[in-house]
């Protein structure tokens, strides 16, 4: 049965650990027999020679010092505990004899003769066994060398066969395989690997040929497919009239459509797998699609012999939720423009067509309720009165359309001049104090003393105002206040009206200056919902700035502003 991989690590691992554990403990193990053997040479033999130097040294002079004889009991005491070779007892046990002899009378020095020789037969016995105990260390440090010498030898040969094998065991089948990785990653599918190993390299050998051979059965039974539908999404792109260009994530041109082709002035095969903003350094068009805007706008382009209008868009490309790509598409919408041109010129001519019939239709019923030329009956001022409340309903509808229209072509008459806020406000007042007693609401001014003038179009910004008051008025409750605030906030003045009337719900406040938008709800559905628009284009196109606050039950706060002069 094959040895599998694991295995094969496995026991080159367990010998590895065996030998430093085998050499590790023979180490140790002569280590501590050496020093053990110098350990007793020291403390057994050293010790007495250095007691008998001492005691000699203390004999010599015994009449001389009095420590003399204490110094030589006390060696001899540490002599007769430290008795370790054959022999050495006797000859410590004569010596301890003389002494006693000499110490019974210290005068007479006959023994010293035999004191001395006892102390120099101690040494010589000592002095022997340092130099057997040394040759016996001597033959345990050559034995351990040889020992550890051939295991050394040995572990050393089966360690070079590790080195030149193993890796070869783990790196060949490694680097085959990687051969074979790279080939299938160059879509060679017909590359296969072959290993004679029964081990997890033979298996990922083979598992690597059945993926090779389930990948070339795939590229042979749909490369036909996916060059089909290659060909035809090309063909579809090219159809469209919105201009479409691919890029890459590292924002390399893919492709373009014959639209923009025609757009950019390019041809596809001179840009393609070029870095798009290198090709926009030569072309303004391009520039202006791969710039990032806060805010959509149209692109204005001469095509198709007329200047046509695109929006752009820029789609993302995702592969498992991260971006590999941009897709940016240039929509045409010059058929609205031309659409929204048409329909602005028709309101703007029906809008000045019917103003006419209109204003007689009002001063008609006016010289009706004129009783010099005749009297009516109760009746008939109803239905004057109501054909004068409806034609100052539709002047007013038919003003708003006019100044759409002009507004959305573009041609907004101003005649910016100094003007003085009170002048503004007077002239607001004038207008809609009527409208406002006929619900007894109060209007209150609050203009701050001695205002700055402003550059702005007076008649402009007094119809605005009036907008803004007159709503406040149609929103307000009956014997209700409406405040009119004029002050100077740093270098610019602040018209707000402030009502308290229903308020408008937060979520509605940014459409509030939207074209046709009404707020939803139980309020006034009369008027175009242009109103409020007008007064946004208004006041910006003077260089102004408009806003709007409120809160349910609280009522609401209209205001714009200009720079002061």
């Amino acid at each position: 049965m094959a040895m599998r991989l694991k295995a094969k690590l496995s026991i080159s691992l367990v010998f590895l650990f065996l030998v430093i554990l085998l050499f590790g403990i023979l180490g140790i193990f002569y280590i501590s027999k050496l020093s053990n053997d110098a350990q007793l040479i020291l403390k057994n033999n050293h010790e007495s020679l250095v007691y008998c130097n001492n005691m000699l040294n203390a004999l010599e002079n015994f009449k001389i010092r009095k420590d003399a004889v204490e110094q030589f009991r006390d060696n001899l005491s540490k002599q007769q505990n430290n008795i370790t070779e054959p022999g050495e007892k006797e000859v410590t046990d004569e010596l301890t004899k003389n002494f006693r002899e000499l110490l019974a009378d210290p005068s007479d020095s006959s023994n010293y003769p035999e004191i001395r020789l006892s102390i120099y037969q101690i040494q010589d016995l000592n002095e022997i066994a340092i130099l057997r105990k040394n040759a016996v260390a001597k033959k345990t440090a050559e034995d351990a060398k040889l020992i550890l010498t051939i295991i050394f030898t040995i572990l050393t040969l089966i360690a070079f066969t590790f080195i030149f094998n193993l890796p070869g065991i783990i790196s060949n089948p490694i680097r085959t395989l990687s051969e074979g990785i790279s080939e299938i990653a160059n879509k060679n599918y017909s590359k296969r690997i072959y290993l004679k190993q029964h081990d997890e390299f033979g298996d990922l050998a083979n598992a690597f040929n059945i993926m090779a051979g389930k990948l070339d059965e795939y590229e042979s039974s749909n490369l036909a497919q996916i060059k089909f539908e290659k060909s035809r999404i090309e063909t579809i792109i090219n159809q469209m009239r919105d201009g479409i260009i691919g890029l890459d994530d590292k924002r390399n041109i893919l492709f373009i459509n014959a639209v923009s082709e025609k757009l950019l002035g390019l041809k596809e095969a001179d840009i393609i797998g070029k870095y798009a903003p290198d090709v926009a350094l030569k072309n303004d068009l391009m520039r202006k699609l791969l710039r990032e805007e806060k805010e959509k706008e149209e692109l204005k382009i001469f095509a198709d012999n007329k200047e046509s209008y695109f929006s752009k868009d820029i789609l993302n490309v995702t592969n498992n939720e991260q971006v590999i790509g941009n897709v940016i598409v240039l929509r045409n919408v010059t058929p609205f423009h031309e659409l929204n041109e048409a329909k602005t010129n028709f309101i703007a001519t029906v809008s000045h067509e019917l103003k006419t019939p209109i204003s007689s239709i009002k001063m008609s019923a006016q010289l009706l309720n004129d009783e010099r030329i005749g009297t009516l009956n109760n009746e008939q001022k109803e239905l004057s009165n109501s054909i004068e409340d409806d034609a100052e309903r539709l002047l007013k509808i038919t003003g708003e359309l006019l100044n759409m229209a002009q507004v959305e072509t573009g041609n907004i008459q101003l005649k910016i001049q100094n003007t003085y806020p009170e002048v503004i406000v007077e002239q607001a007042l004038q207008a809609v104090n009527f409208q406002a007693q006929q619900k007894n609401i109060q209007l209150q001014k609050n203009i701050e003393e001695k205002l700055p003038a402003i550059n702005a179009d007076a008649e402009k910004t007094t119809w605005v105002l009036i907008n803004f008051i007159t709503n406040a008025i149609k929103f307000s409750p009956e014997k209700s206040k409406i405040e009119i605030d004029v002050h100077q906030q740093g270098d610019a003045v602040d018209f707000v009206v402030h009502d308290h009337g229903k308020g408008i719900d937060e979520k509605y406040l940014p459409k509030i200056f939207e074209r046709y938008f009404k707020v939803p709800g139980n309020y006034e559905r009369s008027g175009t919902g242009l109103g409020l628009a007008i007064s946004k284009e208004f006041i910006e196109a003077q260089g102004g700035h408009i806003w709007v606050q409120s809160k349910v039950g609280e009522g609401s706060s209209f205001g714009f502003a200009f720079k002061k002069v």
